[in-house]
């Protein structure tokens, strides 16, 4: 009897060390994960800050707003490999296209979705001031070849400040890539400092050809 006593309370020993171990076993798990994901939250702040230095020391200097719209670009399709990018400007109720010279050459040999964007959706797009998706432009008025256009992923970023709507950055590329949280939040990081940038060269006289 004592024999089976002691057995008994050895099972439910063994039992509740096994309940234990899997306990302390899920708050290691629990705290691993916590740890990575702050880590990588960590990295990703690194990446923005370190994206964000580059910009400013690109830019610093530069007076000429074509200029800082192909330095910009060209840093922007760095970030974001094979994207297309477009600045749209407005001023006045008169918007402007702004793009690098590679893609100008691309657009005239097919059809970009910038040529689908009518002044209207442009001023719908900066009142909004808002990361605009493909679905919120078609929202607000973007018409073109849907079969083309579902081909592929593009975003809007406001060049906003408070109280303004300068314009927006337009960026996008094959649907196969999908543009990323993490791409499109590092080009959000330089967009005030960018407006601001813009700013400055619109308000210098332009030079005479």
């Amino acid at each position: 009897m004592d024999h089976t006593k002691r057995y008994r309370r050895l099972r439910l020993l063994l039992s509740k060390l096994n309940k234990e171990r899997k306990k302390q076993a899920q708050k290691i798990d629990i705290l691993c994960n916590d740890f990575v994901t702050a880590q990588r939250n960590f990295i990703k702040k690194l990446n923005t800050i370190s994206f964000t230095a580059g910009f400013y020391e690109a830019i610093v200097g530069t007076t000429d707003l074509d200029n800082l719209i192909l330095v910009t670009s060209k840093l922007i399709k760095n970030e974001i490999p094979d994207a297309n990018v477009a600045f749209f400007l407005c001023q006045a109720d008169n918007p402007e296209l702004y793009m690098s010279e590679s893609d100008q050459a691309i657009t005239q040999e097919r059809q970009h979705i910038e040529n689908c964007f009518t002044a209207e959706l442009v001023g719908n797009i900066c009142k909004s001031n808002k990361i605009c998706t493909l679905d919120d432009m078609f929202a607000m008025g973007l018409q073109g070849n849907l079969v083309e256009l579902n081909k592929i992923s593009a975003v809007t970023i406001p060049l906003g400040q408070p109280g303004q709507t300068p314009g927006f950055i337009l960026i996008y590329r094959s649907s196969e890539k999908k543009l990323t949280p993490d791409e499109l939040n590092n080009i959000a990081a330089i967009t005030c400092g960018l407006s601001r940038a813009i700013a400055c060269c619109q308000a210098l006289p332009r030079p005479v050809d």
